[in-house]
């Protein structure tokens, strides 16, 4: 298996496309605040969805955890005035005098908001902040940045269930110990189970504008892993398991399949019935389409590498036989000719620069 050997300093040249699988237990893991915290559930095709919003927030949250400086923090870090939050990543500046010193603040925003330079963002500052300093920000800094690492929402392949019983049993334990507990429990919305696979793309063209290097999309491929892993651990978010990441790392100039994540569908021979879904254990996919895409694809000379990671709970089938574990599809690509950089993702994590 031949693993790839990126310049960490070099500009980002081949477009790639993203599918990363997620499952959700027992959890809530996209709660909608406009109805009453409920997890998103298409009211017609009972499939549970988690937002593209939901998945940069788990990013952000790992990169600053890794410290990494990021610029869209949570409402509650206390920073209300928007100026203040692209100081926090200039120490250096405490004036008006200083922030003229810094002879490219585009530039130098970039290289120190990892965030943005993945994702991008509107810089709206306050409109009126009666400070000479934050004045000065709004005037020097970029209205926005687009960011070339986009997702989609994920639907869940199968109609979900929603978990009725914990409310219940919440609300019974608020109830006898009111007193104690506050009277907690009422919002408490789950799902029983569901499994989702995100689609993504980095865009080499975009990546220019916002300085977006190569070691930046290798951190990808560990970053999406980890922080489900790591930032999910909340009460109604623990649940949630990473059980497949596909980065299809293109040659061809401007290049991509197109909803990669919708050549994996539920194997229904073997999985159980969507009501009887509770756990990993209960789901295979299958991944024929997915595989065949990609041999087609390299056989047409558009594929670089495919850069791999896969959970060895998630069962999978592929032409109708089993491949035993989402770990092997890497084995299978690699049996077809396919060049492929299949990586354990804390070996990965761990050979990776650290944070400046």
């Amino acid at each position: 298996m031949s693993a790839t050997d990126t310049d960490a300093d070099a500009d980002v040249t081949n477009r790639s496309e993203i599918v990363f699988v997620t499952d959700a237990q027992d959890c809530n893991p996209n709660g909608d605040p406009m109805g009453e915290n409920r997890p998103r559930i298409d009211p017609v095709t009972q499939q549970a969805a988690i937002t593209d919003v939901r998945l940069k927030r788990y990013l952000r949250d790992q990169l600053r955890a890794d410290n990494h400086p990021i610029f869209v923090k949570r409402t509650d870090d206390g920073a209300e005035i928007r100026a203040a939050l692209a100081l926090d990543l200039f120490d250096e500046v405490e004036s008006v005098e200083d922030l003229d010193a810094v002879d490219d603040i585009e530039t130098e925003f970039l290289a120190r908001a990892t965030d943005i330079r993945y994702f991008g963002a509107t810089l709206s500052f306050n409109a009126d902040t009666n400070d000479e300093l934050y004045e000065a920000v709004k005037e020097r800094f970029p209205s926005q940045f687009t960011g070339p690492v986009q997702f989609s929402p994920a639907r869940s392949l199968n109609a979900v269930e929603t978990n009725e019983e914990t409310s219940m049993l919440t609300s019974v334990i608020a109830t006898q110990d009111e007193k104690e507990q506050g009277g907690f429990g009422l919002d408490d919305h789950r799902i029983k189970y569901g499994i989702f696979p995100f689609h993504g793309l980095v865009d080499e063209n975009g990546a220019s504008d916002t300085h977006l290097k190569a070691a930046d999309v290798e951190r990808l491929d560990t970053l999406c892993w980890r922080a489900i892993k790591n930032q999910t651990i909340s009460r109604s978010k623990i649940g949630q398991e990473p059980r497949l990441y596909v980065r299809a790392e293109y040659s061809t100039d401007g290049y991509h399949v197109g909803d990669l994540h919708n050549a994996i569908t539920l194997d229904e021979a073997e999985s159980k019935p969507d009501g009887e879904m509770r756990s990993v254990r209960d789901v295979c996919l299958d991944v024929s389409d997915l595989v065949e895409t990609l041999e087609s694809v390299a056989d047409d000379g558009h594929l670089s590498t495919v850069h791999i990671a896969g959970s060895d709970r998630l069962a999978v089938t592929c032409d109708g036989a089993e491949i035993e574990s989402a770990d092997e599809i890497a084995d299978e690509l690699e049996d077809r000719g396919v060049s492929v950089d299949g990586f354990d993702v804390y070996e990965k994590f761990n050979k990776a620069p650290p944070a400046e």
